[in-house]
């Protein structure tokens, strides 16, 4: 529920404007003497259009003071919130000194009158508004700990009556599983159910296995995944990357990594990367550069590379030594057996 969000819709009516002018009624904090509480605010807010002055109470004006609202801001008052939002400096409010706005941002002012409704969106997902639901049951003493198939199933009505009446749009997004041969049958029966729903995001697979067992049974099946959840999925062709493309591949990692390869180390990669593993090659480049650096060079040449590839093995090098090794003790051939 992550992967998919949900952008709601909202007309609000709102005050919004240049601050022509803003009196700020204050009185001493009843905790703090050295302090100052905002009791209520008068001020004038002018569009291109029109200018109009407003009155507002103890709650916006402590805004307006937190913000520290001066002429020639922008703002914006929620007409039924009354929240306050600092759009930023007007570009033709005057500044006594030089500079004075310069890191500021600097806005157009608004146009149309300065009572307007406005249209708002925010995209949220749906295990935001189910933990909402959480929070709100918490402060009715509902002990609520987890997100339970009922408060999932009132949070995907309400957003179906949101879709209906245009103030919410579905946005499916993505949920990308690597390794995909390590879900059980329990966690692809799930994920066939999620598939099946209205509110589904796009699923996307990755796994290098050919055929394997599926996790949770004897059965085997190609990539480890069931052969009902296959037929759902639409199986992108990869291939091994030819040597062109590897050393390609090699040379644009080393310039992110800030590494330096001579022609001859560079040619060296490569052929590691085609006989061995492209990933084995581009693993011995922080490496080659660190003994680099400790003989003086700047540059990694082949007999750095070389130097790395006799401390650092690749897995058919580590198996093959583990394979001698215990050809040399039977004993321990017999035990880890």
């Amino acid at each position: 529920r992550r992967a998919i969000g949900v952008r709601l819709i909202e007309e609000r009516e709102v005050y919004e404007g240049e601050v022509v002018n803003i009196e700020i009624e204050k009185a001493p904090h009843p905790y703090n003497p050295y302090a100052q509480v905002a009791l209520g605010a008068f001020l004038t807010l002018k569009t291109r259009q029109e200018e109009k002055s407003l009155e507002v109470g103890e709650r916006v004006a402590a805004q307006l003071l937190r913000l520290n609202v001066r002429p020639g801001d922008v703002i914006e008052i929620d007409a039924e919130t009354g929240h306050v939002t600092k759009l930023g400096r007007s570009k033709y409010a005057e500044s006594k000194w030089k500079g004075e706005y310069r890191i500021g941002k600097l806005v157009e002012v608004p146009s149309g009158p300065v009572k307007k409704v406005k249209k708002t969106t925010h995209t949220v997902t749906l295990h935001d508004i189910d933990m909402a639901n959480i929070r709100a049951g918490r402060l009715m003493l509902f002990r609520e700990e987890e997100i339970t198939n009922e408060i999932r199933a009132k949070v995907d009505e309400q957003i179906e009556e949101l879709i209906k009446s245009k103030k919410a749009e579905l946005v499916p997004g993505v949920l990308f599983i690597d390794e995909a041969h390590m879900l059980d049958i329990e966690a692809f029966s799930f994920l066939n159910r999620t598939l099946e729903q209205e509110f589904a995001p796009l699923l996307v697979l990755a796994t290098n296995r050919a055929v394997t067992k599926i996790r949770g049974t004897d059965y085997k099946s190609p990539h480890g995944i069931p052969i009902d959840m296959l037929d759902r999925l639409l199986i992108a062709k990869t291939k091994i990357p030819p040597p062109e493309d590897v050393r390609k591949i090699i040379e644009i990692k080393a310039v992110a990594d800030g590494i330096e390869l001579s022609t001859e180390a560079l040619d060296l990669l490569t052929e590691i990367g085609v006989k061995r593993s492209l990933r084995y090659a581009a693993q011995l480049l922080q490496p080659a550069k660190v003994v680099a650096e400790i003989s003086g060079s700047n540059v990694v040449r082949p007999e750095h590379v070389k130097r790395v590839m006799g401390v650092y093995l690749d897995f058919r090098d580590s198996i093959n030594y583990l394979n001698e090794e215990l050809k040399k003790d039977p004993v321990l051939s017999e035990f880890l057996q």
